[in-house]
């Protein structure tokens, strides 16, 4: 199947197209062209088509970062040097700006010279072919990054599929790649920084370098709470240069009680006793209900009063009130602790 070439005033007719387009054509891999010249385009396009790839084609590097807005193809297909953004800097924003760090970036590029070899893989692509086109060549290496690519995006959603959320982030701070419910947790937390430009905000950038540079202590446990969610950060390990790989795991949220005991220097029962006593439970109902004494209630309540520096319980259950509402009050709250 042949497409028209696609400048951005087709982008949306095109995106609309391929929405519609029936079974057979969804269980095809979709490769994206992007070449200035028509000539190229048609040899490519006739090549890929007859080879059994779905095609989409751009002029211009511009509409292809459009296009995968509203279509995500398998690979593609990238001139080096074209009109400004050239192919290198696309690449880049793909995998960054985008958040398709998995998606294959081939470069065609006018010579085999290293510099441009090198400038390609350090942008972010997989591989490299030098025009004149061979045809059996190309095609031997689309079929390998496809490969790959399909097992990287199998394991992320095997990964998914497990309740883990996993995140790469360079030095920076800036995310290499996410998998998909990882992004879906982010963008529920941070939906403007998100949306915007897919850069982490500087809150929790602190807290995963914070994370990286503790890495030998394994006891450090970073936490991040949202709407009533609760996950558990923890580094994996450096998987390359500028590459540390995090995991986020969504565990039971906070009681009330364990809110007050990390918080406040209180043990978990005399965490429980002030939730009681904040609630205005007498000694006696207190008792009842944690099936122990009135007179030791009293002993845990002097003990709470001391470490408060309150001097009666109405006190007491003031600052309690208080940090249950400070801790609820933000849309989500970080902190670390000692697990």
């Amino acid at each position: 199947m042949r497409l028209a070439a696609i400048s951005c005033n087709d982008i949306c007719s095109c995106a609309t197209h391929a929405e519609g387009l029936g079974e057979a054509m969804l269980r095809r891999d979709t490769v994206l062209v992007v070449d200035h010249s028509p000539e190229t385009l048609g040899f490519l396009t006739d090549t890929l088509d007859s080879a059994g790839y779905s095609v989409l084609i751009a002029t211009d590097t511009a509409s292809a970062l459009e296009l995968v807005d509203r279509i995500t193809p398998d690979l593609v297909l990238m001139d080096a040097v074209s009109a400004p953004p050239d192919g290198f800097e696309a690449c880049r924003r793909l995998k960054h700006e985008k958040l398709l760090g998995d998606l294959p970036v081939i470069f065609m590029t006018g010579s085999a010279q290293t510099d441009q070899v090198i400038q390609g893989l350090t942008a972010g692509g997989v591989d490299c072919v030098a025009k004149p086109i061979v045809v059996n060549e190309l095609l031997a290496r689309i079929r390998v990054h496809l490969d790959n690519a399909r097992i990287t995006k199998g394991s992320h959603i095997a990964l998914d599929a497990t309740g883990s959320y996993l995140l790469s982030m360079n030095h920076a701070g800036h995310l290499n790649w996410c998998t998909p419910k990882a992004r879906e947790l982010l963008l529920k937390a941070y939906p403007e920084r998100m949306d915007r430009d897919n850069t982490l905000p500087a809150m929790l950038i602190e807290q995963l370098l914070r994370l990286l540079r503790n890495s030998s202590r394994s006891s450090t446990q970073s936490i991040l709470e949202f709407e009533n969610r609760r996950l558990e950060i923890t580094f994996l390990c450096t998987t390359g240069p500028d590459e540390n790989l995090f995991c986020m795991t969504e565990a039971a949220s906070l009681g009330e009680h364990e809110i007050l005991q990390m918080a406040l220097p209180l043990t978990a029962r005399e965490a429980e006793v002030l939730l009681w006593v904040s609630r205005g439970k007498s000694n006696r109902d207190i008792g009842q209900i944690l099936t122990i004494s009135p007179r030791t209630i009293n002993k845990h309540l002097e003990r709470v009063f001391e470490k408060l520096g309150v001097e009666n319980r109405a006190s007491a259950a003031v600052q309690a009130v208080r940090t249950l509402a400070s801790h609820r009050s933000p849309s989500y709250a970080t902190a670390s602790i000692p697990s």
